[in-house]
């Protein structure tokens, strides 16, 4: 800036650690931008590289490293595009998912509480000679049903059971919630 270049050093020069730091930091950036935490390691990975580079620079060659900083900037700077590209691409494939798994898991457990009501009637009404029109209460198929009681099998949509006649299938309230013979 003034015009009178840095000092000449002879000798082995010293390796920049920040260089170093900078050049890891950039490589862990590009290599976890897959798993969403690159740029978590891009940013430091570009800051380092900037400050080595510039000490580099300044120390009139009692430092080396100059190319790992310039490196540490690159993949730094790599990183930090692709974690702005691809971390919010992958979270809108991840979500909607996420929560067609969890919507396909909910119907899954009301079916397979309707499935155990509909085994409990069947026995209720073999041991008590019902035919198919009649309709026990929750308190009858307590006895019969294995873990539960009727009070706390529910829907995990906050759909309601309908217990239902022994020759017709227990329904939900919630219209995708439904069990076939």
């Amino acid at each position: 800036m003034n015009g009178t270049p840095p000092p000449v050093f002879h000798g082995n020069p010293k390796t920049s650690g920040l260089a170093i730091g900078a050049l890891v930091l950039g490589i862990l950036a590009i290599v976890l931008t897959l798993v969403c935490i690159g740029p978590l390691f891009a940013i430091p990975a570009v800051i380092c590289g900037h400050i080595a580079h510039s000490r580099i620079k300044r120390s009139g060659g009692a430092m080396a490293g100059g190319g790992m900083a310039l490196a540490g900037l690159i993949t730094g700077y790599i990183g930090l595009a692709l974690g702005i590209f691809l971390v919010p691409m992958m979270m809108a494939i991840a979500i909607p998912n996420f929560v067609k798994g969890r919507d396909t898991a909910m119907r899954n457990a009301c079916i397979n509480n309707l499935r155990q009501i509909d085994g409990a009637k069947e026995r209720w009404a073999l041991e008590n000679k019902k035919g198919d029109d009649a309709v026990p209460t929750e308190a009858e198929l307590d006895a019969f049903l294995q873990n539960h009681k009727m009070s706390q099998m529910k829907c995990l949509k906050k759909g309601t059971y309908s217990i239902n006649s022994v020759g017709e299938l227990p329904t939900c309230s919630v219209p995708t919630h439904e069990l076939l013979k």
